[in-house]
């Protein structure tokens, strides 16, 4: 195990990936050493220091080989920026917002082809989103995850803001299997994004979901309303907002906030 995790260190210290076949070549030389070391029958005190190399170098060559799989699997830069139609599944629960709906969808097939197997999209209804782009006709369409759409979409890699000690949302993606995310088209001159069907995939987030909807619906009060469905559904977009509101709190009750300090009674003795 102390092999292993030092060997993908080590590999995680790369500036290059290798080709595969390097990766899948120190597989198998630990695998080989492994069996010829246990052949062998070497004794205690050669084992642990070769065990360790040993571990070492599959532990590299399996970090390396999923690196190029992963990296293999990248949005092409020539598809920044153009229109894509894509036809897959919602794998998520959408996360709600005001004026649009972000989702993860499961690319099943593309025009052009040679799209990640995993987005996420943001619907966005008219004139919202970041460009507030005139001309879209459509509000976001009640999207639920386990359905097959059928829309036109434009990408781009994934990119977020990094802080220190703050949040990095380049990282969750990856950490999700995310390699593009973008927005659906909803143009006056765009195919009108089309459900196609109603699927049983992913029912632990159809279930999710409906949970969350109905707790939103049945508890008025926004606020309590987010809680109860970040503590039960774990709804990132509930979780999220709840953050921000406590951290906004704890900032504002701060001891070391001179406004709040301000307001302190003075001690007139």
């Amino acid at each position: 195990m102390a092999g292993s995790v030092l060997g993908v260190v080590l590999q995680l210290q790369q500036s290059a990936l290798w080709n595969w076949a390097a990766y899948a070549g120190l597989v198998a030389g630990a695998l080989a050493g492994w069996f010829v070391q246990h052949a062998l029958r070497s004794p205690v005190r050669g084992f642990l220091p070769m065990a360790l190399l040993l571990g070492a170098i599959g532990g590299a060559g399996l970090a390396g080989l999923r690196a190029t799989a992963y990296a293999d699997g990248a949005l092409s830069p020539a598809l920044e920026g153009q229109d894509v139609q894509v036809v897959g599944v919602v794998a998520q629960m959408p996360q709600r917002g005001e004026g649009m709906v972000r989702f993860t969808f499961e690319v099943e097939s593309a025009e052009p082809p040679n799209v990640p197997r995993r987005i996420s999209l943001g619907w966005y209804a008219e004139g919202s989103g970041p460009w507030g782009r005139a001309g879209a006709v459509d509000a976001p369409g009640p999207v639920h995850a386990g359905e097959r759409w059928r829309m036109t979409v434009r990408l781009r890699a994934p990119h977020g803001n990094l802080n220190p000690h703050g949040f990095d949302q380049e990282l969750r993606l990856w950490e999700q299997g995310v390699q593009a995310t973008g927005y659906v088209r909803t143009g006056a001159r765009d195919p009108r994004p089309e459900r196609v069907a109603v699927t049983w995939t992913h029912p632990v987030e159809r279930l999710r979901e409906a949970v969350r909807d109905a707790v939103l619906e049945r508890v008025t009060d926004p606020r309590p309303a987010g809680v109860i469905a970040a503590l039960v559904t774990g709804d990132q977009n509930a979780i999220d907002s709840l953050i921000k509101l406590s951290s906004q709190l704890s900032m504002l009750h701060s001891p070391t906030d001179k406004s709040w300090a301000g307001l302190q009674p003075r001690n007139w003795a």
